[in-house]
């Protein structure tokens, strides 16, 4: 438990200093393949519950697999639903991502959920996170300090909005959500688009003046892509997917196999 502990305050840490952070990414409910990407030596793995059939019971095996090989752990919630959020942190989970946050408001009802009081009114359970007891008091007294909680912009609202979504200290980041802002801009799709760039670098100057982390996923990562980012202003950055990765080797295997039939 002191481990996860210190893996926890270790991402924390890097993530709040803007320093280069690399994150592995599942979208397919299967604690092997978890094992497979922390092998590769990312900071920290995401659970896309928002766009996956990953359930409860699946994502606190993956976040059991992150740890036993240590790896802190951070879901992407399906939604902004207190019930789910709680249940993941007390799965284990070492933070949150909370995909479509637009409003000041909304961040409020995130740190509420998030932490425990005075900051917050996260309820004491004690279950996995809290070594069913055994690390209760060791868990409650560090998790507001430890605790990573980043939102996603996705929106033109929330990049009209940002520097309100990035007053609030308990934010500790932001992941731009290129696809579903190229959407809101009319542009649905194009996310090399001048519009979205444009709009992305909004919030990627907001979150220097801020001090805060500023996000990306790269679907097919590189030398070349991970340094692009890295110059734009994004300090942390989701590298591929067990989906992406077998997607890729799908469309090679055609190719090959194409030749032979």
């Amino acid at each position: 438990m002191w481990s996860r502990l210190m893996n926890r305050k270790k991402l924390k840490d890097a993530i709040q200093s803007r320093v280069a952070t690399f994150g592995g990414w599942t979208s397919i409910g299967h604690p092997q393949l978890t094992e497979l990407i922390v092998r590769s030596s990312v900071d920290f793995v995401g659970i896309d519950l928002e766009h996956s059939t990953i359930s409860q019971e699946q994502a606190q095996r993956i976040i059991a697999a992150c740890h036993a090989h240590g790896t802190s752990c951070i879901p992407r919630v399906a939604g902004h639903n207190s019930e789910s959020i709680r249940r993941l942190l007390d799965s284990g989970a070492d933070g949150m991502l909370v995909p479509t946050v637009e409003t000041p408001q909304q961040v409020e009802k995130l740190v509420e959920w998030v932490k425990y009081p005075p900051v917050g009114r996260r309820g004491y359970g004690v279950a996995s996170a809290q070594g069913y007891g055994h690390d209760f008091e060791r868990y409650t007294k560090t998790w507001n300090e430890t605790s990573v909680l980043l939102i996603q912009v996705e929106s033109i609202a929330a990049v009209e909005n940002i520097d309100g979504l990035l007053q609030f200290d308990d934010v500790d980041g932001v992941m731009i959500g290129p696809y579903d802002l190229s959407g809101s801009l009319g542009v649905p799709g194009q996310i090399d688009s001048e519009l979205v760039q444009s709009a992305s670098q909004r919030v990627v100057e907001s979150c220097k003046r801020h001090h805060k982390a500023c996000g990306t996923h790269i679907v097919d990562p590189s030398n070349e892509s991970i340094q692009s980012a890295l110059d734009i202003g994004y300090t942390f950055m989701a590298l591929a997917s067990d989906v992406f990765i077998l997607q890729k080797w799908g469309q090679e295997t055609k190719r090959l196999l194409s030749q032979f039939r």
